[in-house]
């Protein structure tokens, strides 16, 4: 049995040409005419449905799952431009592969989690590797997306979940999903795989608490209203002194965050982090991607370089490990818009790319894009990152 991979990249400015072009170097570099599955993803300069049907036509029609970036990643390749695409195909004897979409999760997560889980129950076997989810990183509600997806999942063992949330170049306004010949947003583009493939994955981070103690004492699901008896807002001000922080909070959003105590199963790590998505002037909150509950303790955080860089080194080893020795038959990478350009030179970022990459499988094909938040298993618990790469190897 025979798994084949190839991925293919453009930029150009014409989607169709973009499309044609990136998914024939993928066939190429595949040597394959028709792949069985199709993963994609792309940057919003180019018309969302000409760059799908691009793809769908020099693919002969494979399943597509995918969804849109801040920037792509092509192994030790990176472009986070407005005109940017990358397509990954497999041919393989040995995997199956089922994909679909939902919308509506601005309205309702945990009913879109549901809906997916419903989808997936008559194709849910004994052999399923894991699934892959792409959900519109404005619009979702992670916690209740989750709770509505693994709630209601037919499967009695557990079953891993990785991907990373659709993302629009930081205007935080319109982010794509795709599955087939279909684009839409607010929605979630899935895959579940299955048959005879080892996963192995690593989570790296890039943030350090570098403020004292605090306690949430007054929230409701993912709205901080209280931090220390003080408005939200007031404490950040504290380390941020900024007059009209509530009005330019888009310059920090991506430099700055809270760290939460890490849950037990997370055995290495002591924190995890939420990013801030938005300040309320008028009452003094803030709103984060997930619920947080009073009691919780938090601390101000900022993202690291030393902390990315050392992370490497780590993710490629536990991946290594898990994998015995075998090479990776294809490699998935979603990283956080936050470690690309924002935080490093382009040079500094495509040398942090070229380390993973020959750590780990330097001829391995190798595609993923810059994220609106990561998912990623830790310890048998399926969670959402935020600040993190999530990499994983299929053999």
């Amino acid at each position: 049995m025979t798994t084949k991979a190839g991925v293919g990249t453009s930029h150009h400015h014409s989607p169709t040409m973009a499309g044609h072009e990136a998914a024939e170097k993928a066939l190429r570099n595949a040597d394959v005419s028709k792949p069985d599955f199709v993963f994609m993803f792309a940057t919003i300069g180019y018309d969302q449905d000409s760059l799908l049907q691009a793809v769908r036509e020099a693919t002969g029609g494979a399943p597509v799952s995918g969804c849109s970036g801040d920037g792509t990643i092509s192994g030790d390749d990176a472009d986070e431009s407005n005109f940017s695409v990358v397509v990954m195909v497999i041919a393989s004897d040995e995997l199956r592969w089922h994909n679909g979409l939902a919308t509506g999760l601005g309205a309702d997560s945990r009913a879109v989690g549901q809906q997916v889980a419903q989808s997936l129950s008559s194709d849910l076997s004994a052999d399923a590797v894991g699934l892959f989810v792409f959900p519109d990183g404005t619009t979702v509600n992670f916690d209740h997306f989750f709770a509505g997806l693994e709630g209601n999942l037919s499967s009695d063992q557990f079953l891993p979940i990785w991907g990373g949330c659709s993302a629009d170049n930081l205007t935080l306004s319109q982010t794509y999903q795709y599955c087939d010949d279909e684009v839409v947003s607010d929605g979630v583009a899935y895959v579940l795989l299955s048959g005879a493939a080892q996963p192995a994955w690593a989570i790296g981070i890039s943030y350090l608490p570098i403020g004292g103690e605090r306690t949430v004492t007054r929230s409701k699901d993912n709205v901080i209203y209280k931090i220390d008896g003080k408005p939200a807002l007031e404490v950040l001000q504290e380390y941020l002194p900024d007059s009209a922080l509530a009005d330019n909070w888009g310059r920090y959003i991506l430099t700055y965050g809270l760290c939460f105590e890490a849950p037990s199963f997370m055995k290495n790590e002591e924190y995890i982090l939420r990013a801030v998505m938005s300040v309320n002037k008028a009452d003094g909150s803030v709103t984060v991607q997930t619920g947080v509950s009073e009691g919780t303790k938090v601390w101000f955080s900022s993202r690291d370089k030393e902390t990315v860089a050392a992370g490497l080194d780590r993710m490629a080893a536990q991946i290594n490990q898990e994998l015995g020795g075998d090479q990776p038959k294809l490699v998935l990478h979603f990283d956080c818009v936050a470690r690309g350009k924002i935080m490093f030179r382009n040079q500094e970022k495509l040398a942090n790319l070229r380390r993973l990459r020959q750590s780990l499988g330097p001829d391995a094909p190798w595609a993923g894009f810059y994220t609106y938040g990561e998912i990623g298993p830790v310890s048998n618990h399926n969670c959402y990152h935020t600040y993190t790469a999530v990499v994983l190897a299929l053999s």
